[in-house]
């Protein structure tokens, strides 16, 4: 099947005054700029400024222009903000030329294939659109949100490696999370939520997402899922999109359940325990403070510390099953205790069920 191909306009690279149309319009009617200047009650010095485009066309002036020369003000008003914004708009062009450097960075092809961004040939409109994707109106705007010594004073030391990609993957998250209507943060009602969705780990996630993403927002926690970008394959992340709504943000690094439960859990203890400034980032290696604090947050909501003796014990896949059955959880998560613990990353293995993104890329 044919489909048509996105067009986009010529953009000349040079701006029509309203003056030179004001000109054409005099020689229309025969009448020379003292004479205009007496019809109007503008001055010489005036009009001349406007022919020149060194004053613009004010509301009043297109008004008196209209008495005079029977041109519609309208035309005269539509004229002049062409005309601005065909400035603006070279301006601009000029702006975005001297920052395709910065392009470069960015993993515009792998967005492009998410159909995050169009794709297009040009490369300043790539630039536009991939700036738009940001909502920042150019690269000094971007590297004061994103780059700035005092924000990366807030920021896990992981989103240094790729800034390009690693804030890609969270800019994905923050659009699909301000889509997500929630309701202002509650801290002891995320609480109750947390207990809720750890009982639903022994259901499929057709049934746990929509009833874990609805139960978030009631709390004022957004929980949005994008898939892993190349360079930046990480557990998950936390940040604050305002001061009453929280984003948890989970792909699926690893597939297997264990770890998208833990994942999910720890960012759950940035949001419960840590500074609403900062922006957490779980690469699974970090020997930040805070990031160990979250594990065991993690862990302790998960299966209580108290049994990791008896689970390193195991030696039967029944016995996995028990546990889990008693502690209300899949048996994966169990499996996957036994394995961190013991470091037989093969033993109960195919008690854990794999995650899989659908086909859009959006949801396991």
């Amino acid at each position: 099947m044919l489909k048509a191909k996105k067009r986009y306009g010529f953009e000349p690279d040079f701006a029509i005054a309203p003056g030179e149309t004001l000109k054409e319009t005099m020689e229309s009617l025969n009448m020379g700029q003292k004479e205009l200047a007496v019809r109007t009650g503008l001055t010489v010095q005036s009009l001349n400024r406007i022919f020149k485009a060194e004053q613009p066309i004010t509301y009043e002036t297109a008004n008196k222009l209209e008495l005079a020369t029977g041109v519609p003000a309208r035309m005269w008003n539509n004229l002049e903000a062409q005309y601005r914004e065909q400035l603006a708009k070279i301006e601009e062009r000029k702006q975005l030329e001297a920052d395709l450097e910065w392009l470069k960075t960015i993993p515009t092809k792998e967005l492009i294939q998410r159909k995050v961004i169009e794709p297009v040939k040009e490369k300043v409109m790539l630039l536009r659109d991939t700036l738009k994707f940001y909502g920042v109106s150019s690269v000094k705007a971007w590297e004061a949100l994103w780059m700035e010594p005092a924000v990366a004073a807030r920021r896990s030391q992981c989103f240094e490696t790729f800034p390009g990609p690693a804030s890609a993957w969270i800019r994905m998250g923050e659009i699909q999370a301000q889509q997500i209507n929630c309701q202002p943060y509650d801290k002891n009602r995320f609480k109750k939520a947390l207990v809720d969705i750890r009982m639903m780990t022994v259901k499929g996630p057709e049934d746990f997402i929509p009833a874990m993403v609805q139960l978030c927002a009631d709390a004022g926690v957004a929980v949005a899922f994008v898939q892993e970008m190349k360079k930046v394959p990480w557990y998950g992340a936390t940040k604050w999109l305002s001061a009453s709504k929280a984003m948890i943000l989970l792909n699926l690094r690893g597939k297997a359940e264990d770890l998208f439960w833990f994942s999910f859990f720890h960012e759950a203890g940035h949001v419960l325990n840590d500074s609403k400034k900062d922006l957490y980032i779980n690469d699974g290696k970090s020997d930040n403070p805070q990031e160990q604090k979250a594990d065991v947050f993690a862990a302790g909501v998960l299966i209580p510390e108290s049994k990791n003796s008896e689970i390193a014990a195991f030696r039967t896949k029944a016995q996995v099953i028990n546990l889990a059955q008693e502690l209300k959880l899949a048996p994966g998560i169990v499996a996957g205790r036994y394995q961190r613990l013991t470091g037989k990353w093969n033993w109960f293995h195919e008690l854990k069920r794999k995650f899989q993104w659908n086909d859009a890329g959006t949801n396991p």
